[in-house]
C-alpha cells in the first residue's frame, strides 16, 4: 500500500494513512483483510472519499447489507438506501456496546462514514471484547456464567408498526421467530418482546472469551427493560465495574472529514461521546464480511 499503517496512541485500533493521493478504491484488498483480521478494527485517513466512494468501497469488502429495521435507536435513511444510515438522531453520550446484541441476528462487521466531522467532542469510543473480558473480575465473571441477560421491552401498535416498518403482525411474528424472541400480542395491538442473550459469548476463532453486548447503554438509557433471565436485577456494583472497566481500555476516535472505520463487531465493542453541535455527521452500514471470517 501507498500507506502508512500505525495504531492510534497504543490502542487496538490501526490506521491506515494516505500517504500519495491514492484512492481508497485501488488500496490492496488482501492486505486490509489481513489487518482486519488481526486487529478487528481499522480507520482509513486521509483519502478523498464522498458517500458514493464509501459505499463503492464497502461494498468491494462486505455482503449481505441489512437496513435497521427493529433497531433501538431512530435512524434517518441517506439517499434513499436503507443500508446507509445516519447515527445522530441525538447528542447524549453512548455507552460501548455491540451493535444490535438485544436480538439473534447480528451485523458481523460495521462500516462508519464521517461524512463531517463536528467541531468538538463527539468522539467515536472503541475497545476491545476481548481484554474487556480479561479485566472483569472473576466473581462478576461467574455471574454472568451462570446467568443470561434478558430485555424487555413494550411497545404500543403504533411504536412497533413504526420500529419494524410494517402494520402486519404474521410479519412481525417472522422477524421475531428470526430473532429468536419471544413474541407477546395484547388486545389493544401493544406487544411485549423477550430476547435472552449471554453477556459473554466465544470468539469467531473459539480460542478467547469476549464480552460484547448491549448491557451498558441499555443499563444507561432504558434500565428498566434489562435484568438477567431469571428476573433478577443487575446490581449497580456489576454495572459500576463494567463502565470503570470500558472507561481504562477505550480508544477515542476524534472524527477527520472523509474518516472510515472498519469493525469486527463479534469483538469490538463502540460507543459515542456526546456532542452539541449540529455538524457531526456520521454514516453506519451493517453488514458481513465478503471474505471467510
Amino acid at each position: 500500500m501507498n500507506t502508512k499503517i500505525q495504531p492510534i496512541s497504543d490502542s487496538i485500533v490501526k490506521e491506515i494513512i494516505n500517504l500519495e493521493h491514492v484512492s481508497i478504491l485501488e488500496l490492496d484488498k488482501e492486505e486490509i483483510i489481513s489487518l482486519f483480521k488481526s486487529n478487528g478494527i481499522l480507520l482509513f485517513r486521509g483519502f478523498d472519499v464522498n458517500t458514493d466512494i464509501f459505499k463503492e468501497f464497502t461494498n468491494l469488502l462486505s455482503t449481505d447489507f441489512i437496513n435497521y429495521y427493529g433497531g433501538a435507536f431512530s435512524r434517518r435513511v441517506i439517499n434513499g438506501d436503507e443500508t446507509l444510515l445516519s447515527v445522530n438522531d441525538f447528542k447524549s453520550e453512548i455507552k460501548l456496546h455491540g451493535e444490535m446484541y438485544y436480538q439473534q441476528n447480528i451485523p458481523l462487521m460495521l462500516w462508519f462514514f464521517c461524512a463531517n466531522p463536528p467541531l468538538e467532542d463527539g468522539e467515536t469510543t472503541v475497545c476491545d471484547g476481548r481484554q474487556f473480558f480479561n479485566e472483569i473480575s472473576s466473581s462478576t465473571k461467574e455471574l454472568f456464567r451462570k446467568k443470561k441477560l434478558k430485555f424487555t421491552v413494550r411497545m404500543s401498535q403504533q411504536d412497533w408498526q413504526k420500529k419494524y416498518q410494517t402494520d402486519d403482525l404474521n410479519k412481525l411474528e417472522e422477524m421475531c421467530q428470526k430473532n429468536k424472541t419471544h413474541l407477546t400480542v395484547n388486545d389493544d395491538q401493544s406487544i411485549m418482546l423477550e430476547y435472552i442473550c449471554p453477556a459473554i459469548i466465544p470468539s469467531r476463532c473459539g480460542k478467547y472469551q469476549v464480552f460484547i453486548n448491549s448491557l451498558l447503554p441499555t443499563k444507561q438509557l432504558s434500565p428498566k427493560i434489562l435484568n438477567f433471565e431469571d428476573d433478577s436485577e443487575i446490581s449497580d456494583e456489576v454495572v459500576s465495574e463494567l463502565n470503570e472497566i470500558a472507561e481504562k481500555i477505550t480508544t477515542e476516535i476524534s472524527w477527520q472529514k472523509g474518516d472510515i472505520l472498519m469493525i469486527d463487531n463479534t469483538r469490538i465493542l463502540h460507543g459515542r461521546r456526546s456532542f452539541a453541535d449540529e455538524q457531526r455527521d456520521i454514516y453506519i452500514r451493517l453488514c458481513s464480511p465478503a471474505f471467510s471470517f
